[in-house]
């Protein structure tokens, strides 16, 4: 009887990876409403009370509006997970056994590629730093967002789509055609363009490279993590068109292919070539680490 009901309730993966794309954007934007709303409320209460800054605010107002989007994620995966597919919401990828590396490896490669870019438009004279404003609080709710919204992504793409895809289909079909809907759900970022669309698409598949050998989400969390923390609270940059407080404020100048423009960092021709080869690169990794698996 057991065995019976650990079989999913619907048999292909590829349309339990389908399925599960409608409920989530009606769960997360319902969600993120909801935070939005009542975290207004709550801002405008201590505004009037005096309790904290604006800019203390303001930043506390995305994090709680991203805590609830991240809450209607978690409970259509854990309803997908539990009731369609009879599994555990940790089967997924969350088994953190064995994966320092993984956290280390995701944590180098977010914060290297946004640092080499930055570097690259600096000394190119298409950089230029025009302040440097500390603020603990805001940086450490910073982590706290872009935490969240790496586990909203990583959870839905890679968890639950990329994994029933696999189930399904070869493994390097499934990581394309995960990174297209992981594309399909950025379309309507602010200040969108070609080349912006076509690095989300590289994005996608680069957070993906290591689940596809691992079926684990610690290296696509911390990478998610560090590319987008970098990229916005602390080097500046919109982050897929968005803007955020800062650690460094720049103004960019210059040819928008080579930039990025209005877009951010990732709406640059550097982001494709500094993705692409980081692609190539943990390919090489996690290919050679899964052949030794298959060895021993």
């Amino acid at each position: 009887m057991n065995q019976i009901n650990s079989n999913p309730a619907i048999k292909q993966g590829w349309l339990r990876a389908i399925l599960i794309i409608i409920p989530f954007i009606i769960f997360t934007i319902t969600f993120l409403i909801l935070g939005k709303v009542i975290s207004n409320l709550i801002i405008e209460s201590l505004i009037n009370k005096s309790i904290a800054d604006e800019s203390v605010l303001s930043q506390s107002k995305k994090l709680f509006t991203q805590l609830f989007g991240s809450i209607g994620t978690l409970i259509i995966v854990w309803i997908f997970t539990k009731f369609i597919d009879r599994k555990k919401i940790v089967d997924l990828g969350f088994s953190i056994q064995n994966r320092a590396k993984d956290i280390i490896y995701g944590l180098l490669a977010g914060s290297l590629l946004i640092g080499i870019g930055f570097g690259v438009l600096w000394i190119n004279g298409n950089l230029s730093i025009t302040n440097i404003n500390f603020n603990f609080f805001n940086l450490f709710q910073s982590v706290l967002i872009y935490c969240l919204v790496s586990l909203n992504e990583e959870i839905i793409v890679r968890g639950y789509i990329l994994q029933n895809f696999m189930d399904s289909m070869n493994r390097y079909l499934a990581l394309v055609l995960s990174s297209l809907i992981f594309t399909a759900l950025h379309l309507l970022n602010p200040n969108v363009s070609f080349l912006g669309i076509t690095n989300i698409f590289l994005a996608g598949i680069l957070l993906g490279i290591g689940y596809i050998f691992t079926k684990n989400l610690w290296f696509p969390l911390a990478l998610h993590f560090s590319w987008n923390f970098f990229q916005g609270p602390i080097f500046g940059f919109e982050v897929s068109g968005t803007k955020s407080d800062t650690l460094i404020s720049q103004t960019i100048t210059g040819n928008e292919i080579l930039t990025g423009g209005n877009f951010g960092f990732e709406g640059s021709l550097l982001a494709s070539i500094l993705c692409t080869a980081c692609i190539v690169l943990f390919w090489f990794i996690y290919k050679k680490q899964d052949y030794k698996l298959l060895k021993a």
